[in-house]
């Protein structure tokens, strides 16, 4: 027995003299070669989600070694929720699968039902995003609100859809943390706001990405159709210099706090993850080819014609922001969770 040892010894010796490695440990190209990297939308087809899921799969196997091919598929469902909890709990863990959720699913353990949220946020590989996100508030120009500030006076309608959407939750905070006379009328799809504004159902929307706004409505703003209030994250827009941010009608730390809580979301803008236990050496092949994809001129004209923006967030700073918000005090927490529901 202690010669066999001896024997097994030096053979593992001699194949590391070598520099050969074994199959469980098979390097970047030869993982990778002749793979298909599984990307789970969890958003219906053509959504903005779904849009930067399908544009990133084009190119993002490129930038990995072995140059997998990339297939993305919808898995709707909870608001995200079945997404998050698959790649948590069902996904392979070898660096294969990948997905993307509601920028706001990450903080339903938070905020949410805690036996619908399966997954620690802070344990996900984190990829990166597509794009920092800046949502806004605007109002149709028959409600005759021109300024937020009129909005602690005067109350607007807004439609909005329900659960982890920003179109649902944004409003609701806006009202309840500042006191802004915001009434909501939920269950409506996304899609259909823009809609009710027009047949005069409501007077606006609150959580809509600016982004989106520039690539689809510009018009409505250049003719005075919608005026944006406010707009709705930790920085301005570079497009929206004169609009205030809504931070800035924050009157105390503790109202500073909550917003930050409630709208850090968009600088996840689109995110992008995968299930925690990825060996780490294809932790770094996956966020290194995101990167190198956010600055890919094909992806970049692509997403220009497109009219996607890209303003790329790291996966390092994705998991350095969510462990902040996780540290925020429980009396902060549970004051916005009931400012949000």
């Amino acid at each position: 027995m202690a010669r066999t040892r001896t024997a097994l010894g030096f053979a593992a010796a001699f194949i590391a003299a070598l520099g050969l490695a074994p199959a469980s440990a098979q390097t970047a190209p030869d993982f990778y070669r002749g793979k298909t990297i599984s990307l789970y939308v969890s958003s219906t087809a053509a959504s903005s989600y779904d849009l930067y899921a399908r544009l990133l799969a084009r190119h993002m196997g490129r930038h990995i070694p072995g140059n997998p091919n990339f297939v993305a598929m919808n898995m709707e469902g909870a608001g995200g929720l079945r997404v998050a909890n698959f790649l948590y709990n069902g996904a392979a863990k070898d660096g294969t699968v990948i997905g993307t959720v509601n920028r706001g699913v990450p903080f339903e353990p938070l905020f949410g039902a805690a036996d619908a949220a399966r997954f620690d946020a802070g344990k996900f590989t984190w990829i990166g995003s597509a794009n920092d996100e800046v949502s806004t508030c605007v109002a149709w120009k028959t409600s005759g609100v021109t300024r937020f500030d009129q909005l602690f006076t005067r109350e607007i309608t807004v439609g909005g859809t329900g659960g982890t959407a920003d179109s649902y939750q944004f409003p609701k905070a806006i009202s309840s943390i500042l006191g802004a006379k915001i009434r909501m009328i939920s269950g409506y799809l996304a899609s259909d706001i823009e809609l009710a504004m027009q047949r005069g159902e409501v007077d606006g929307r609150c959580g809509w990405s600016w982004s989106g706004i520039a690539s689809t409505h510009k018009r409505w703003v250049d003719d005075g159709s919608i005026k944006v209030l406010v707009q709705l994250g930790l920085r301005k827009h570079p497009d929206l210099p004169a609009v205030p941010l809504i931070t800035d009608f924050a009157k105390t730390d503790e109202q500073r706090q909550m917003l930050r809580l409630v709208f850090v979301r968009g600088v996840l803008g689109y995110p992008f993850l995968a299930p925690p236990g990825i060996p780490p050496e294809r932790i770094v092949i996956l966020r290194r080819a995101f990167d190198a994809t956010m600055k890919d001129a094909a992806f970049l004209a692509e997403a220009g014609r497109m009219n996607l923006e890209i303003s790329p967030v790291s996966g390092a700073d994705l998991e350095k922001l969510i462990a902040d918000v996780y540290r925020t005090p429980a009396d902060v927490v549970a004051k916005t969770k009931a400012a949000i529901r």
